[in-house]
This record gives structure tokens, sequence and C-alpha cells, in this order.
């Protein structure tokens, strides 16, 4: 009864290809989110404007990376360069949506775990400019992790409620060990919060490979990002972004390395 009720939800849901075509506004929408959020501007409310000249920016400056090919990278009132910021998250936010097209089956779960995808890169995202782990996507994750299970795999509730507890408390204990060792911290209480939501959308079996891809992503990070002379002690390096592309990577592709071969 319950699998015959998905199906016809499933047949309700808008089709899963209109994902590829509200990516790019999606992306464009966090794109204001990130810029404006950690200064504690509005977000909703406000117009968009040119950061150089101040002109605010009509419907024909604002369609997703269209605009910015057609101006060719400059704002057509002051002609300054408007940089590649905006057609990059876009373009991100896309390349979320083509994954979970190619990936998943299409129905909800198509749209909830591109949801989910466009959530993790907009807190990654703020985490890499401001190393900042915001309460306002990563809590809501928790939550949505925990219902999203308690729908799909009703009987898996308690596992991933334990998961998410779990990756918590393991996160801000070795933070804490940290602490004591090296008298400075080396995970924010937001890496705490993100993976206590890849427990709840994931499970107890999920997080010690969310945990190791994670840091093998971060490793790669560290390394790219480096200034001349190699890496330094106090060299600050965002774990919310490797961890959250390792979250949304066994969300999605999690079911593969479990199928035996």
């Amino acid at each position: 009864m319950l699998a015959g009720q998905r199906a016809l939800t499933d047949r309700m849901v808008l089709p899963v290809w209109m994902i590829l075509l509200v990516a790019p506004i999606i992306g464009s929408w966090l794109g204001v989110l990130v810029r404006r959020w950690p200064q504690g501007r509005p977000v909703a409310m406000a117009r968009s404007a040119c950061d150089h000249c101040g002109h605010q920016l009509g419907p024909l400056d604002l369609v997703p990376l269209a605009s910015f090919a057609l101006l060719r990278g400059r704002c057509r009132y002051c002609g300054a360069p408007i940089g590649w910021f905006h057609p990059a998250i876009e373009l991100a936010a896309l390349t979320i949506a083509v994954a979970v097209f190619c990936v998943d089956a299409g129905g909800w779960q198509s749209w909830i775990d591109a949801s989910l995808g466009w959530a993790l890169l907009c807190a990654a995202w703020i985490d890499a400019e401001n190393f900042r782990l915001p309460d306002l996507i990563t809590l809501p994750l928790i939550l949505a992790g925990l219902g999203v299970t308690w729908l799909y795999q009703p009987a898996a509730l308690y596992d991933h409620a334990a998961a998410a507890a779990l990756g918590y408390l393991g996160f801000r204990l070795l933070d804490q060990a940290y602490l004591t060792v090296r008298r400075r911290h080396g995970l924010g209480e937001g890496d705490a919060k993100l993976l206590a939501a890849a427990g709840a959308w994931l499970g107890l079996a999920s997080l010690p490979y969310v945990i190791m891809t994670a840091g093998l992503i971060g490793i790669g990070m560290a390394i790219l990002s480096r200034r001349p002379g190699g890496l330094r002690r106090e060299q600050l390096v965002a774990f919310g972004p490797a961890l959250a592309l390792a979250f949304f990577l066994w969300r999605l592709f999690g079911h593969y390395a479990a199928a035996p071969f």
C-alpha cells in the first residue's frame, strides 16, 4: 500500500528534467545568499545592483548564465567586469542537477537530492569564504534528513538519528582533544553539525566513509590552496566544502559502493 501511494505521488511530481531548467535560477539565488548573508544584508527584498556603478539591474541583466554570456562578462551600464562568481555558482548548481538527473530514477527523490545538493553548495561556499557554516542551513538539514528517512525508510529512523547524534558528538570531542593538545580549534561546531546532517541522511554505516572521503578531499584542497613555500601550521583551510562534497557524493553514489561486485 505504501509503495503504491509513493508511486502515485512520484507521478504527481514535476518532471525530473525540469531540475535542469531551474538549477541556474537556484544558483543565481544562492549567489545572492552567499554574498549577502555573511554581511547581514537583506536577501529577499533588496534589488540587485552593479557592484561598481550601483545601477539597479533589470530582468534582462539577471538571466542566469545567458546574461553573463551576452554581456561578455561586463555591466551594460558602466562596462565594468562582472566577475566569475555568479556564473560559477550557477554552473555549480547546474552540475548538481545534471548529476542527480543521471543517477536518480526520478520522482520525488530527484528533487530531494537536488535540493540537498544546492543547500550543501551554499553552505560550502559560505564556509570557503568566511570559515563559517551557517546554522540557517546545517540545522534544517538535520531535520530534513530525519524527515526524509521517516518517509522513505521508517525502519531506519533510529539508526539515522543515532548517526546524527554520534556524528555531532564525535566531531565535538575530536575538536576538544585537538584544543587540549594544540591550544587551538581544529574543527568548528558547524563542521560537527554538518556531519550530524550527513548522519541523519545516510545512517551509521556511511559515516566512516563520509569522514574518510572528506579527509582525502580536504588534504587535496589544502595542497591546492597552499601558499608559496608550502603549507604552514597557521594556514586555515575550511573543512566544510570537503565535508559537504563527501556527504553529497555518498548520498548519490553510496548504494553503488554497497553493491556486490
